[in-house]
C-alpha cells in the first residue's frame, strides 16, 4: 500500500496564491500608473510632484474604490467560497446522517462484520459528540 502524498502549501492553497498574486500586482500597477497621472497633473499645473501629496491622493482613491467594489465583491466571492471550503451549518452534512449512512454501508457489505464494526466504533468513539454510544436497530 502506497502512503499518502503530502500536499506543500503552495499546492493546497493555490487559489489563494494566484490571487494574491493577482491583487498584488493591480494594485502595484495602480500605484504606479497613479503617480505617472499625479506627476503629470502637477506639471501641468507648475508644481512640483511631492511624495506625500501623492501619498495622500493614491491612499484616497485606492480605499474608496477599496468600500465600493473590492471590499463587496471580496465578501461575496471570498466569504462564499470560504465558508464553503471550511464548512458552514448549511453546507455540511449532519454527522448523524453520516454516522446513519456508514452504517448501513457496513451492514450491506457483511452484516455479521458490519455489527461487531459499528458497536467497537460507537464504544470507541461515543463519548465525543453524545453522552451514550448510538443505539442501532438490527
Amino acid at each position: 500500500m502506497s502512503e499518502p502524498k503530502s500536499h506543500s502549501t503552495w499546492r493546497a492553497y493555490s487559489y489563494a496564491w494566484i490571487t494574491l498574486a493577482f491583487f498584488l500586482l493591480s494594485i502595484a500597477g495602480h500605484w504606479i500608473f497613479a503617480w505617472f497621472a499625479y506627476a503629470h497633473e502637477q506639471a501641468a499645473l507648475g508644481q512640483p510632484a511631492d511624495a506625500g501629496g501623492y501619498v495622500v491622493e493614491v491612499a484616497r482613491d485606492t480605499l474608496e474604490n477599496w468600500q465600493s467594489e473590492f471590499l463587496q465583491l471580496l465578501w461575496q466571492v471570498g466569504g462564499l467560497a470560504f465558508l464553503l471550503f471550511v464548512g458552514s451549518p448549511q453546507s455540511k452534512e449532519g454527522s448523524d446522517r453520516v454516522e446513519a449512512k456508514v452504517d448501513a454501508l457496513l451492514k450491506i457489505v457483511d452484516r455479521e462484520k458490519g455489527e461487531a464494526t459499528i458497536r467497537e466504533l460507537d464504544d470507541r468513539y461515543g463519548g465525543r459528540n453524545t453522552d451514550q454510544p448510538e443505539q442501532h436497530m438490527p
